[in-house]
């Protein structure tokens, strides 16, 4: 009976498997992922007893990969990832070549083709956008300047992969008939599909997509509402990689992208939410489903190099290209770490690379090992970067065994030194009330404690930051960050922490204001509201309108 329904089959023992497997290694204090990734080698065609379809559960984690980028695209806009466009492209391009040269070295060494080897460190040298958006979103960094610098490091990455999926078979089937002018035309017509998607999501989809998810919201219906956010992400990410041939993930985050401008962004994210973390989990399943255990034996010493080269020799180049870019030390090590894994582009090129029979077998076998390996590491080299970022930083900064990094009381908390944010603290300094702002940029921090105020490095997300600008004591909360859903994070984590604290929000409409109380604030300022509540007051009018702004 199983055999007639190998779809729910797989799903069905797939997450079974990782929900048993996931949870004893939480027990065990490792990463939930090192139990998803045994599931999947538990139910893989290389061990004994039921065998998962590996190309359906391929397909599924691939839904992972579209539902997890769509929700960073929703984090994102046009605006930040220009601002990382300095350190994130010319790091992402010189991180990629000198990877693939540790790789076509090793390869060479393996005594493989140059063809082979060289595609080999290809496939070493971009990093997994889902292991990458979990490690982030645990640690409550994706929002950080890190972590934006980090997501567009992996666009640039996936931008890359775009046109290496278009070169690699023309450079394989070229037999002598290649030329520069045949190999210039295709790259010409990749960028130009490239470009052709940007424009057409930014001229026609930032215009229809927000206005049909209004429209559906309109209706009232829940479902419709859910099944509408899923519609657009799945169906953006397809029609991108069927019209223009992009990546199903760049499609699925430009979606996002576009849909973050609409007031209904935090609501679309929220409903996307349980199906992003149910398919991520399949990614790791199918991963660990890919992996021949043989490959230990037969090639342990080449498996130690390539594993050295992910998480070693990745990230120590991030590491030094940030640097060598004026960034911090402790954002260049969170940069290094989130690079220092493989994954879902990896696997495509191997597989690529099988079909067109240029690569060699042990070559796919040691992509597949190092990938679950580096997955495996990947929380622990995170934790080491945090015990170590958390040593060097400065007393008011937060630290691991230090709750508080502020002895004020009855004071303010400011979350934000942005326009808003800044010139709330301001005018408190200059009222004298004690104030402590929380800002994840350092410059700013650094900027804020010259001038003799309090200031707490971090996200203010995380329960460390907020204990350590004392939200016990703190007599308010002024949330001055614009995106609603981050506002709405710091918002619900400071509620949790201080019942009884005054916590004062922003939004932009509406939705906001009931998304933003929804969390826990006491009173949430939209901006044209209070603008036009002061025009009325000034010119003798009531006070304020009981329906803007509460």
């Amino acid at each position: 009976m199983l055999h007639h329904a190998p779809l729910i089959t797989t799903i069905a023992v797939g997450l079974v498997a990782a929900f048993a497997l996931g949870l004893l290694a939480q027990r065990i204090r490792l990463s939930p992922i090192v139990g998803y990734l045994a599931a999947g080698l538990l139910i893989g065609p290389y061990t004994p007893g039921y065998v998962g379809d590996v190309d359906l559960a391929t397909q599924l984690s691939e839904i992972g990969v579209i539902l997890l980028m769509f929700g960073v695209g929703l984090h994102f806009s046009f605006k930040e990832l220009l601002a990382v466009r300095r350190v994130a492209v010319p790091g992402a391009i010189l991180q990629m070549i000198a990877a693939t040269a540790l790789g076509t070295g090793l390869g060479l060494w393996m005594g493989w083709g140059l063809a082979s080897a060289m595609l080999f460190g290809l496939a070493l040298s971009v990093a997994s956008t889902v292991v990458m958006l979990r490690a982030l979103e645990e640690r409550q960094m994706l929002d950080t300047r890190a972590g934006h610098i980090a997501v567009g490091w992996l666009i640039v990455e996936d931008l890359a992969m775009v046109i290496a999926l278009v070169v690699v078979p023309v450079l394989a089937g070229g037999d002598g008939d290649l030329t520069a002018g045949h190999l210039a035309g295709e790259l010409a017509l990749t960028v130009a599909r490239v470009g052709g998607f940007v424009a057409l999501m930014w001229f026609v989809g930032r215009r229809v997509i927000p206005w049909t998810l209004a429209r559906v919201a309109d209706t009232g219906s829940r479902e419709l509402f859910t099944l509408g956010v899923l519609a657009i992400g799945l169906g953006v990410a397809v029609g991108a990689a069927w019209l223009f041939e992009v990546s199903f993930a760049l499609g699925a985050f430009f979606a996002g992208m576009i849909l973050r401008e609409s007031d209904l962004a935090h609501r679309a994210a929220e409903d996307s939410l349980p199906l992003r973390d149910a398919f991520a989990v399949l990614f790791f399943v199918a991963v660990g489903m890919l992996v021949d255990p043989g490959i230990v034996l037969r090639q342990p010493l080449g498996l130690l190099a390539t594993v050295a080269i992910i998480v070693g020799g990745k990230a120590a180049v991030a590491f030094v290209l940030v640097r060598a870019l004026r960034y911090s030390r402790s954002m260049a090590l969170v940069i290094g770490a989130s690079l220092a894994q493989i994954g879902e582009f990896s696997f495509i090129l191997v597989t690529l690379g099988a079909d067109l029979e240029i690569l060699h077998q042990d070559a796919q076998d040691l992509v597949l090992a190092g990938a679950i390996l580096s997955i495996i590491v990947n929380p622990l080299l995170f934790a080491w970067v945090v015990r170590v970022t958390s040593r060097r930083a400065a007393p008011t900064a937060v630290e691991d065994d230090a709750p508080f990094a502020t002895v004020a009381t009855d004071h303010v908390i400011v979350v934000g030194y942005g326009r808003v944010g800044g010139r709330a603290a301001r005018r408190l300094w200059e009222a004298g009330v004690p104030t402590v702002v929380i800002d994840d940029d350092e410059t700013r921090v650094a900027r804020i404690r010259a001038l003799g105020h309090e200031a707490v490095l971090g996200n203010a997300v995380r329960e460390k930051v907020l204990r350590a600008a004392g939200i016990v004591a703190a007599r308010a909360v002024l949330v001055g960050v614009p995106d609603p859903l981050n506002a709405g994070a710091v918002v619900s984590a400071a509620r949790e922490l201080s019942p009884e604290v005054d916590i004062v929000a922003r939004g932009h409409g509406k939705r906001d204001v009931a998304y933003l109380e929804e969390q826990g604030a006491s009173r949430v300022l939209v901006g044209v509201h209070e603008v036009a509540d002061l025009m009325v007051e000034r010119a003798g009018g009531p006070a304020n309108d009981p329906e803007g702004s509460r």
